[in-house]
């Protein structure tokens, strides 16, 4: 009775030396996911997710490292990890995910990607707004043709009170690259008279900035 009241305070220290030692590995192999996913080592990522790193697992910002692979636009490594089943919707503490982020900063064939993948159309990041809003602000015109094709929503409204329409109008220049996008926004049928919360409508604010070529777009299509 005393060997076995000795013994079994000694296997439960084993038991979880064991158990730390295993998490210790698993950590490592998830640590080198995440940087061999930002280099776009795809041969790196097949051999540590056939060694079982988890796929989806957070770093401290909460980000994966598909989310990572968007960041530095490692197209092969998001690839490998999207086939094998990483989350496209996965956000981090931003509120980005691998696609809304691809959709923000012009990655297109990672965009491309995470549609295939069933990206989330409904999903929004931290100021509400869809992959199709910050795609019109940031003029990446791609983008917006890709997302165009899908069901996204054209005239969400984020927590600004703008739509993609008056983001591609108030926070850009008026230059040829935001002029092509609001003239895909209104062909595809954006609403053209969705006003801001001041009542303030995307005709208004182009002719407050003697934004021509977007004023001529917005009548075109019997702005008001």
């Amino acid at each position: 009775m005393r060997w076995r009241s000795r013994a079994r305070p000694c296997l439960v220290l084993l038991l979880l030396l064991a158990a730390s030692m295993v998490g210790s590995v698993a950590m490592a192999s998830e640590t080198a996911l995440h940087q061999a996913a930002a280099a776009d080592d795809a041969a790196k990522v097949t051999a540590l997710l056939r060694q079982g790193a988890a796929i989806d697992v957070r770093d401290a910002g909460g980000r994966t490292a598909l989310l990572l692979a968007t960041h530095a636009d490692a197209v092969e490594a998001a690839r490998v990890l999207i086939a094998a089943g990483a989350d496209v919707n996965a956000k981090d503490s931003q509120q980005d995910s691998p696609y809304l982020y691809a959709a923000a900063e012009g990655r297109l064939e990672i965009l491309r990607l995470t549609l295939a993948a069933g990206a989330d159309l409904r999903s929004t990041n931290r100021y509400g707004g869809t992959g199709l809003i910050p795609a019109a602000h940031h003029g990446h015109p791609d983008i917006v043709r890709e997302l165009l094709r899908t069901a996204i929503d054209i005239d969400h409204v984020n927590r600004l009170g703008w739509t993609a329409l008056l983001e591609a109008i108030i926070l850009s220049d008026g230059g040829k690259v935001h002029v092509a996008i609001l003239k895909m926004l209104l062909d595809a049928g954006a609403d053209p008279n969705i006003a801001d919360r001041d009542g303030v409508t995307p005709l208004a604010h182009a002719r407050r900035r003697g934004y021509r070529d977007m004023v001529a777009l917005l009548e075109a299509k019997n702005a008001r």
